[in-house]
C-alpha cells in the first residue's frame, strides 16, 4: 500500500497533528498539563507530575492518531453496564492507527521502558510494518507520544533527536502514564488500532479497508501501573466494538470475521493481568490475544455486513472493581 506524498501533503500525521499540539501549549492551564523546555525540545507532561484530565486525554489520543481521526468521549451502554466511553472515527484508518498510533517503539533508558507512538513513528519508518504499508512521512517537525511513568531523560531526548533526525526546536514530546486519566483515555482510544493489528496478524490486506469506527469503555484510574495496564486491556478485550467499511468478497469476510474478536483466543475470559503475569513480559504475549470484543465488517461492494464477538459487562465490572447497589 503506497500513499502519495508531496511536500504539502495533508496526510502527513506530524503536520496534521501540530495544531493540536499548539492547543496543548496555549491552553495548558485549562487542560491541566505542564509544558517545559529541555534543550530546546518541548516536553508536555500530561499526567506524570501534572494532573491532566478528560479533555487532555481526548487531545492526546487525537495527536497520537496523527490528527487523522475524530475522538470523542461520552456515556455508552455496554449490555446493561452504563459507563464512560471513547469513540474514534476515521476515514484514514491505516495511516492514523498503524502508521502513527501503533505503539511499536519501545524506548529504554536505564531501567525505564517507555512505549513510543504517535506521528513521529511515520518519520522513522522502520520495521516490517512500514515495509508492508509503504508509507513514509518526511516532515521536518516530529511529534512523539510516550506512555511512561517518568518524564523523558536527557538520554531519551537525545535518542529521539537522533532517530527522528530533526532540530531540537522541531521536536514535541507528549508524556502520560498508564495509570492516569489521560492514559486511560488514550489507551481506550486504541481499540480501532487493535482490530487493525489483529487483521494484519491474520494476514489480511489492510489496503482493502476504507474507514473505521470504534468505541471502548474508559477504565477507571488505578494507582498501580500493572493494574492499570490490566484494566485498560480488559476494556478493549471485553468492551470494545469496532466497525470497518471495506471492499472484499463476502466469502472471504465470512471466514475472516470469526477469527478477529477476543472470543477466538484460547485466553478468552481471563483477566489480562493474569495473562501478563503468566508470560512475564508484555512482548512474550501471543499477539493474537490483542483483539476487540466485537467487530463488524461492512462490505462496500455487496452491501452486506458481518458480525462476530460480544461484549462482556460481567468481566468489565470485575476488572473495573465496580461496586453496584442493587435495588429491589
Amino acid at each position: 500500500m503506497v500513499f502519495p506524498y508531496s511536500q504539502g501533503s495533508k496526510l502527513s500525521p506530524n503536520r496534521q497533528a501540530f495544531p493540536l499540539v499548539t492547543e496543548f501549549l496555549v491552553r495548558s492551564d485549562f487542560l491541566r498539563v505542564d509544558v517545559y523546555n529541555q534543550n530546546k525540545v518541548t516536553v508536555i507532561d500530561c499526567g506524570v507530575q501534572a494532573q491532566g484530565g478528560w479533555e487532555a486525554g481526548v487531545l492526546f489520543a487525537t495527536v497520537c492518531l496523527g490528527g487523522l481521526a475524530q475522538v470523542k468521549i461520552h456515556w455508552l451502554d455496554f449490555n446493561g453496564l452504563r459507563w464512560p466511553a471513547v469513540e474514534v472515527v476515521t476515514n484514514h484508518p491505516v495511516q492514523a492507527c498503524m502508521a502513527s498510533q501503533y505503539a511499536g517503539w519501545p524506548i529504554k533508558s536505564n531501567k525505564i521502558l517507555a512505549m513510543g507512538s504517535g506521528p513521529g513513528r511515520a518519520i522513522v519508518h522502520k520495521g516490517s510494518l512500514y515495509e508492508t504499508l509503504g508509507y513514509k512521512d518526511y516532515s521536518e517537525m516530529a511529534i512523539m507520544c510516550l506512555e511512561s511513568e517518568e518524564l523523558p531523560t536527557k538520554e531519551v531526548v537525545q535518542h529521539l533527536l537522533a532517530e527522528l533526525r530533526c532540530d531540537p526546536q522541531n521536536l514535541y514530546i507528549l508524556v502520560a502514564p498508564t495509570a492516569s486519566l489521560v492514559g486511560s483515555v488514550q489507551i481506550a482510544a486504541r481499540a480501532l488500532e487493535t482490530g487493525l493489528s489483529k487483521l494484519k496478524e491474520l494476514g489480511y490486506n489492510l489496503k482493502k479497508i476504507d474507514s473505521g469506527w470504534g468505541t471502548c469503555p474508559i477504565p477507571p484510574v488505578d494507582g498501580d501501573k500493572l493494574s492499570a495496564l490490566g484494566r485498560s486491556n480488559d476494556g478493549i478485550l471485553y468492551g470494545s466494538t469496532v466497525l470497518y467499511n471495506l471492499r472484499d468478497d463476502d466469502e472471504s469476510l465470512e471466514l475472516l470475521i470469526k477469527q478477529v474478536p477476543s472470543c477466538s483466543s484460547r485466553e478468552y475470559g481471563r483477566p489480562f493481568l493474569d495473562v501478563y503475569n503468566e508470560c512475564g513480559n508484555f512482548y512474550e504475549i501471543n499477539p493474537l490475544v490483542f483483539s476487540p470484543a466485537e467487530i463488524w465488517l461492512c462490505n462496500l461492494e455487496s452491501g452486506r455486513s458481518f458480525h462476530a464477538g460480544a461484549l462482556r459487562p460481567d468481566l468489565l465490572r470485575s476488572s473495573f472493581s465496580i461496586m453496584e447497589e442493587r435495588g429491589v
